[in-house]
């Protein structure tokens, strides 16, 4: 090689490898840098350092014909690679990327580079049985050394992981001596015992060392190479190009597409999807932007900050005791300085009473952060935002960072296309715009949302080009994926809804089919019940879509009459929990078979299961006093029925508690039939003022719930009807004449709560 080649191993994403990196590459001046990489990319290295880039952004490269198989490589603006592109642009110096082309990637799956790895998430591989024979346990103890070498090294230092380590030595020390050749040292050291590399792997390295070659053949100058450190060995050791060229044979060929996307700081996070090893984004950030003697003042300053974001009282006293005693414990723990740990615990006690809950409520917004990634305009934008500014121009929207109310007529080709697009991107998990209301307009043409567009979503829109390369495809395929994930009803009736409003016929279609396959295998009543709501509204609010509703409306009988043969039997023996639990279940369903006026042989089956639940000695007195209210409200129970019975269930013969379950389920939510009922307002009075002392006052929040559902006028109207107050004519009830001498404070009480007052 003509050009001497110096190697910088660094931790992807670290900034204290982005801080001796720069340092390096002043002193070294290099006349070309190369950067472990996609090498079919470099053309888009240049952008990286655009005034106008803002970080956290990721490349993002996919198949031409299939952009669902897309792969991602974030930058954040702590990273040693990405400090490195942007000082060799700001210098004039060449600068590339050398690691294997994309189309390694899209066809056998990316491969984690080991420094890059989130310590400990291989901890588990390194724990290995006593009577395993040795040539296993060697193989394991390798693959845990090339997954987490750092972790090695920690535990040869001393330290119980290999973050800690890595942050002392590297990422916080003020003074880490020569780096680089240490870093290269320990590598060394730990892949003398690597016996059989990763085909990939070796692969990789093989594709590095040639393009290394390539440069030192033709550059005139020093050349710098930065990669991840445990790569360093394998590429400064001596292999024949020969055998390297031997390794890429029968290297995949396919067309790439490849652009930049914006990024989140969460993305950055191990934890979240397409991560990056990054555990503490929000941290190393401040470190990167923090002079070293600053580092610990303004991290509690920040903490501090946020503190008083929520309301918490923080003293300047308290704060300096902080520091203190992070110093202390930095101490203590034998750490050149504060790290995030010292300082987490010192804030706790010092700032939040000891109290780690309040700590819990600011931990994200520090150590994550929510900074959000920005692309210059002439940057080529990735397909599904592509796509997506091709149909907001269609539909004359403009994503704007205000709320915006929009109101569509479903009838209209606009207003139809513009609440498919929303709709879309709502099964995207991008929350452009927010239903208003939903399920509560009285048109079935009408649709209000509220617009609002966050920066963000470009990173949420991007990363579902694994579904498809537009919002249709994107979305059905989406859909599809949770399709096939889902295997209870009622979750899997609200994919079909949302499959429909979307207008995704293919996806809806295998929906509706998976549907029909699963009602049949299912006795459960409460699956059955959840899953009417969903197949209720597509089929009432249909007709303002192109949907074919006659396989639904079949598949909604079958189950409606399932369940309704179920139901006396699901409503036995219930506690308080399923109780309440099967009565929401059986008022959305009560209300989705109503919905449907054109299936009168079906509501008349419902409504008998409905009377099989009031007459059944066994069901749950909650549901039966519900059951009882929905026939009365549908006039399939009439008034002087409903008398009857609410006088029967509340007579003294009955138990208090079945009593107060039956009035709950009875009234609650129905409190205004007191107001025109005068039978069940004599019922309800009757046995309100019977109720002693103790039974009264237990029950005073259920009298509360029931009561409260009432308008201040509805219960002034109320209080007028029970104490012969309004105008004469009718006949009107008056306080029990004992009701003031047997406990005076039955009357008091009962007064306030139709009053709105608040008792104790």
């Amino acid at each position: 090689m003509s050009a001497a080649v110096s190697y910088f191993g660094i931790r992807h994403h670290g900034p204290g490898s982005a801080r001796r990196l720069l340092e390096a590459l002043e002193d070294l001046r290099p006349s070309e840098v190369l950067v472990e990489g996609p090498a079919d990319l470099s053309d888009l290295l240049p952008l990286l350092a655009s005034p106008s880039m803002q970080p956290p952004v990721a490349l993002l490269a996919y198949p031409k014909d299939t952009p669902e198989r897309a792969v991602f490589w974030p930058f954040a603006e702590f990273s040693p690679e990405y400090q490195a592109v942007c000082w060799a642009v700001r210098n004039g110096v060449p600068v590339r990327f050398i690691d294997l082309p994309v189309s390694w990637s899209v066809s056998g799956g990316e491969t984690e580079d080991p420094v890059a790895a989130p310590e400990g998430e291989s901890s588990a591989d390194g724990v290995t049985s006593e009577d395993e024979p040795e040539d296993q346990q060697a193989e394991d103890d390798d693959q845990t050394l090339r997954r987490d070498p750092i972790g090695a090294l920690a535990e040869t230092a001393g330290y119980e992981d290999g973050e800690s380590w890595w942050q002392d030595v590297i990422e916080e020390n003020p003074a880490p001596g020569p780096v680089f050749e240490a870093v290269s040292d320990a590598m060394s050291a730990l892949r003398e015992r690597e016996t059989d590399l990763p085909k990939r792997e070796a692969a990789r390295e093989a594709h590095m060392r040639l393009e290394i070659s390539k440069s030192a053949k033709t550059v005139e100058g020093a050349i710098a190479v930065v990669c991840g450190a445990w790569h360093v060995p394998a590429l400064k050791a001596k292999h024949t190009a020969k055998d390297d060229r031997a390794l890429l044979k029968g290297a995949p060929k396919t067309r790439i597409s490849a652009t930049w996307a914006p990024w989140t700081a969460p993305r950055l996070a191990f934890g979240s999807g397409y991560g990056a090893g990054v555990a503490a984004p929000g941290w190393c950030l401040h470190l990167w932007q923090t002079r070293d003697d600053e580092k610990t003042t303004r991290w509690v300053a920040r903490i501090a900050r946020a503190l008083r974001a929520q309301g918490q009282v923080v003293s300047t006293a308290s704060l300096i005791e902080t520091e203190r005693l992070a110093v202390t414990l930095a101490s203590v723990r034998q750490r050149p300085q504060p790290g995030y740990e010292e300082l987490r615990d010192a804030a706790i006690s010092c700032l939040c009473f000891g109290n780690a809950l309040i700590w819990a409520t600011i931990s994200s917004e520090l150590l994550i952060g929510s900074e959000t990634g920005l692309i210059p305009d002439d940057v080529p934008m990735a397909p599904l935002l592509e796509d997506l500014q091709r149909q907001q121009k269609k539909a004359r929207l403009k994503p704007e960072a205000l709320e915006k109310e929009l109101s569509l007529d479903l009838r209209s080709e606009s207003g139809l296309f513009r609440s498919t697009l929303l709709h879309r991107l709502s099964v995207l998990k991008v929350p452009w715009g927010t239903p208003l209301d939903p399920g509560r307009s009285r048109g079935t043409f009408r649709e209000r949302w509220m617009l609002r567009w966050e920066p963000e979503y470009a990173v949420e829109l991007v990363e579902n080009l694994v579904f498809g390369a537009t919002i249709e495809q994107a979305a059905s395929g989406r859909i599809r994926s949770e399709l096939q994930s889902c295997h209870a009803l009622g979750p899997l009736a609200d994919l079909v809804y949302g499959a429909m409003t979307a207008q995704l016929n293919d996806a809806a279609a295998e929906g509706v089919n998976l549907l029909g396959e699963r009602a049949g295998q299912t006795s459960d009543c409460s699956e059955l019940l959840t899953s009417l709501p969903a197949l209720a509204d597509i089929l009432r609010y249909g007709a303002a879509r192109e949907i074919d509703t006659v396989q639904l409306g079949s598949l909604f009988e079958r189950i409606a009459t399932q369940a309704s043969l179920a139901l006396p039997y699901a409503v036995r023996g219930l506690d308080k929990d399923a109780s309440e639990a099967m009565r929401s279940q059986i008022q959305s369903a009560d209300g989705a078979v109503k919905l449907l006026e054109d299936r009168p042989d079906l509501l008349k089956t419902w409504q008998d299961a409905l009377q099989s639940i009031v007459s059944e000695p066994q069901a749950n007195r909650l549901l039966s006093g519900l059951a009882a209210r929905l026939l009365y409200e549908a006039d399939v129970m009439s008034p002087d029925e409903a008398v009857e019975l609410l006088t029967r269930m509340l007579s003294p013969g009955t138990e208090v508690s079945d009593a107060a379950a039956f009035f709950a389920g009875f009234l609650e939510g129905a409190g205004q039939r007191l107001l025109y009922d005068e039978g069940l307002r004599g019922c309800v009075d009757g046995w309100l003022v019977s109720l002693e002392e103790e039974a009264f006052t237990e029950y005073l929040p259920l009298f509360r719930r029931v009561f409260s559902q009432m308008d201040k006028a509805e219960r002034k109207r109320l209080m007028d009807a029970l104490f012969d107050t309004v105008r004469s004519g009718g006949t009107h009830l008056i306080a029990a004449p004992d009701s003031e001498t047997r406990w005076p404070r039955h009357l008091e009480i009962l007064t306030g709560i139709l009053a709105g007052e608040n008792h104790g």
